[in-house]
């Protein structure tokens, strides 16, 4: 953005100096501004852009350091890569960028008299444009500190991330032939072990490179740690067929972007992690607001409904009817243990956590037909009604949560459902 103010302020100076000025003396009002006041007035507003990126940036930093606070440090990243909050505080230090630039080109000796008219009245505009902008940064920063906005973010972010979910279009999906066969080579195969070079978490996998990796040198590759797992430096990373050596083993880690912070770019996971996060900060006793949880319960049962409507891709990867990699992917117990586990067992002893824990189970159990996926779900009531019985302080607690519990079951047990 500052690159562009630039480049517009030059643009602007470079017509002002190559048109006649009779239209700029008919409409004196508005292009008659004289060097001294062109001077002043831009000076202003270039003073004024600068006072207010700085207290944006300082809002910001303050917000942040808030939320992280308040709701867990893993919503952070969230913040900065928010694109309001980039627009913003690039529009301002723009706008000082572009006023300097005009300024170096205002002559008013009595041998050169140059006012850049055009550029002038821009600079005008772009700080009446500031004012609306700083409004909707205010609104802005309001909006975003309320949790419930926060955790629909987080959840629109992780959906997205659900539709192409890893490894979807790694190769080819291998058949059920293929499966059992690559299940008895697996076992069978001395595999090479290929070293991690960074110590840090998978943000990223290249699977076409990875695939190409594969295709290329005739291997069979074996990934031993997924997207938003935690590698160190000098574990196996990706096991071979083959014993390579030193340029090949850079290639392969190339594939993989390890971090020290997860990202949610490839990894439904984080967005999980994150909700849940809220959820646990919000249970914890010196916090202690339950709405908030049953809202993270909510936005959970969402994602985790996606993915029980969704038919996941086979961990056995085949290109040109060769099997080539072996993928590393969480199932759908991954998920439903990493969105309900820790929920579950910090909402000790209070009813409405159970009750929404319940009604979870039951939008995520109206997205699948799969017998397998309805016995997980099954699973997690029946710990949840387990663990409820043992913390709840009162019969008439117990009683309700018993009816639950069945009409629940009920439920899932019909033949409905979404599978595809």
């Amino acid at each position: 953005m500052i690159i562009s103010s630039i480049i517009f302020a030059f643009f602007l100076i470079e017509v002002d100096s190559n048109i006649k000025d009779e239209w700029l003396v008919a409409y004196p009002r508005i292009f008659g501004l004289g060097a001294d006041g062109s001077r002043g007035m831009l000076t202003a507003i270039a003073s004024s852009m600068l006072t207010v990126a700085a207290l944006t940036f300082s809002l910001t930093l303050s917000i942040i350091a808030q939320a992280s606070g308040q709701y867990t440090p893993r919503i952070l990243r969230n913040f900065m890569r928010n694109k309001v909050n980039q627009f913003i505080l690039g529009y301002f230090v723009s706008v000082y960028a572009y006023c300097l630039i005009i300024l170096r080109t205002i002559r008013g000796t009595d041998e050169i008299q140059f006012v850049p008219s055009l550029g002038v009245v821009g600079g005008l505009i772009l700080a009446i444009g500031g004012i609306v902008v700083l409004i909707y940064f205010i609104h802005h920063i309001a909006s975003s500190l309320q949790v419930s906005n926060i955790i629909t973010d987080i959840e629109a972010d992780t959906s997205e991330v659900i539709k192409k979910i890893f490894p979807e279009h790694m190769g080819e999906e291998a058949e059920e032939e293929e499966i059992i066969k690559a299940k008895k080579m697996e076992e069978r195969i001395a595999w090479y072990g290929v070293k991690s070079l960074l110590s840090g978490y998978i943000q990223y996998v290249d699977t076409d490179r990875l695939m190409e990796f594969a295709d290329e040198n005739n291997l069979l590759l074996r990934m031993e740690y997924g997207i938003g797992q935690f590698v160190a430096e000098g574990t196996i990373l990706i096991s071979s067929t083959k014993n390579i050596n030193e340029d090949l083993t850079d290639t392969l880690n190339s594939c993989f972007n390890v971090y020290p912070y997860r990202t949610i770019e490839q990894d439904a996971s984080y967005g999980i992690r994150q909700i849940v996060d809220i959820a646990l900060k919000a249970l914890s006793s010196g916090v202690n607001d339950t709405t908030t949880a049953i809202n993270c319960i909510d936005y959970l049962a969402v994602i985790v409904g996606k993915i029980a409507d969704r038919k996941f891709p086979t961990l056995t990867r085949v290109k040109d009817g060769e099997i080539r990699v072996f993928v590393k992917s969480p199932s759908f117990r991954n998920y439903m243990e990493a969105a309900f586990d820790q929920i579950r067992i910090n909402g000790k002893a209070n009813l409405a956590v159970f009750s929404g824990l319940l009604k979870a189970f039951s939008i995520v159990g109206e997205k699948t037909m799969s017998k397998e996926r309805k016995e997980i779900l099954k699973e997690h009531i029946i710990l949840t009604k387990k663990f409820a019985e043992e913390t709840l302080q009162t019969n008439y607690e117990k009683k309700l949560l018993e009816k639950l519990v069945s009409n629940e079951l009920k439920k899932i047990s019909q033949k409905n459902g979404l599978w595809r």
